[in-house]
C-alpha cells in the first residue's frame, strides 16, 4: 500500500500543492488578501523546475482570467485564484469561457464586501458564484470546501468536472478556510498530459495547425439570433445534465432531527459544533451541508426536510443561500436565517440562540 503523505498546511497552501500534483499546466493570478499565500506557495515550490507548470503573476485579475481563457482553450489544465473584488473583475472572462464552453478553474477565497470591504472572512459571494456573475444565461460549477483537506481534494475534482462538461468550475472558499492550518493528505503526483494526449482528449481545443488539422475556433460570439438561441438551448441541456449527475452534499445526525441547520463552508464547521451544543440542551438538531452550491441539492433538502419542525440557514452574509433553501422547501415548514456581516464569524453559541429564538421559541 502506498504511504500517504501527511503535512500541515494552510488551506491556501493546500491549493498550491494540490494543483501541482494533479497535473496543472499553468497558473495565472494576481495578489489579493486573503488568498495571496496561493501565489506565494507556488513561487516557493517552483513547479516550472519539476513538472514544467507555468506560474505567472499577471498585471490584473482581468488579465489573469483572459490568460486562463486562452490557455484553457488550447486544452490545458489552468487555473486562477483571487478574492471577492478580484473575482468580480473576472466575471466578463468567466462568462466568455462559459459561452465558448472552455474548461478552467477559479478559486475564490472570499472576504467581506461590498466593494473593497474588509480583508476578513465572508460568504457574501454566494450569488456571484451560483447565479453566474457575468452576463447571459450560464452557470459555473461551484464546490464549497469546509476543510483544508477538501481544499486539496477539490482541485483535481474541479478540473475533472470542468473538462467533463467543458465548463468553468469554481472552488468557493473563504478567509477562514484559506488561512486556517490543518493536517492534509496530499494527492499523488499525476503526470501532465502530452500534446498528443491533449489532442486526443480535447478534440474541441484550438492548438494551431497540428498534423494538417484545421484549428478550431472557440468563441462566445454569434450574430445570428436563431443560431445563438440554439447554442443557449444546448447549454441549458448541459446544465440539466450537470444537475442530474453532480449534486454533492453531506448530512450529520439527521435521522432523529426535529430541526435542520443548513450551512456551507466554514459556517458548516461552526454549525457542526452548534448542533452538538443544541443536542446537549435537549434539542434534536441535524446538519445539512451542501458541497456543490451549483448544482444546488434542492431535491435532497426538500426530501430530508419532510417531517421536520423548521430549518435554520447559517451563512456569513446577509442571507443568500437561504433563498435557494426556501425555494427547495417550498413552504413545507418555516425557514429562518442567521448570519454575521462585515467579516465577523459567528460562534456556535450564537447559532443555538438563533435556533431557539427563531424556531423553537
Amino acid at each position: 500500500m502506498e504511504k500517504q503523505e501527511v503535512t500541515l498546511l494552510k488551506g491556501n497552501e493546500a491549493i498550491a500543492h494540490a494543483a501541482i500534483r494533479c497535473g496543472a499546466d499553468a497558473f495565472f493570478g494576481y495578489p489579493i488578501t486573503p488568498q495571496t499565500e496561493i501565489i506565494e506557495a507556488l513561487s516557493l515550490l517552483k513547479p516550472w523546475e519539476t513538472t514544467g507548470m507555468v506560474v505567472l503573476q499577471a498585471e490584473s485579475e482581468v488579465a489573469s482570467i483572459n490568460m486562463v481563457y486562452g490557455a484553457a482553450g488550447a486544452g490545458k489544465r489552468v487555473f486562477t485564484t483571487s478574492s471577492s473584488p478580484g473575482v468580480a473583475l473576472m466575471q466578463e472572462g468567466i462568462s466568455y469561457m462559459a459561452g465558448a464552453e472552455i474548461p478552467g478553474v477559479i478559486v475564490n477565497v472570499q472576504r467581506g464586501g461590498p466593494g473593497l470591504g474588509t480583508i476578513q472572512p465572508s460568504q457574501s459571494d454566494y450569488f456571484q458564484a451560483t447565479r453566474g456573475g457575468g452576463n447571459g444565461d450560464y452557470n459555473v460549477i461551484v464546490l464549497a470546501p469546509s476543510s483544508v483537506q477538501e481544499m486539496a481534494d477539490f482541485m483535481d475534482l474541479s478540473f475533472e468536472l470542468a473538462f467533463k462538461y467543458r465548463n468553468p468550475a469554481m472552488i468557493l472558499s473563504d478567509g477562514v478556510i484559506g488561512q486556517m492550518m490543518e493536517k492534509v493528505v496530499l494527492p499523488p503526483y499525476k503526470p501532465r498530459r502530452t500534446e498528443e494526449q491533449i489532442i486526443e482528449e480535447c478534440p474541441w481545443a484550438t492548438m494551431g495547425r497540428v498534423g494538417g488539422r484545421t484549428p478550431n475556433i472557440l468563441t462566445s460570439l454569434e450574430l445570428k439570433s436563431e443560431v445563438m438561441e440554439q447554442r443557449n438551448l444546448a447549454l441549458q441541456r448541459k446544465y440539466q445534465q450537470i444537475k442530474e449527475n453532480e449534486v454533492r452534499y453531506e448530512t450529520q445526525q439527521m435521522d432523529d432531527a426535529d430541526y435542520v441547520i443548513v450551512a456551507f463552508g466554514s459556517a458548516a464547521r461552526i454549525a457542526e459544533k452548534g448542533v452538538e451544543l443544541a443536542r446537549k440542551k435537549g434539542l434534536r438538531v441535524g446538519l445539512f451541508r451542501p458541497i456543490t452550491l451549483w448544482p444546488f441539492p434542492e431535491k435532497q433538502i426538500a426530501e430530508l426536510a419532510k417531517g421536520k419542525k423548521g430549518v435554520l440557514v447559517v451563512e456569513i452574509n446577509a442571507g443568500q443561500m437561504v433563498q435557494d433553501v426556501r425555494l427547495a422547501i417550498n413552504g413545507q415548514l418555516p425557514v429562518e436565517h442567521f448570519g454575521r456581516l462585515g467579516g465577523i464569524v459567528p460562534d456556535p453559541e450564537e447559532i443555538v440562540t438563533a435556533l431557539e429564538t427563531k424556531l423553537v421559541k
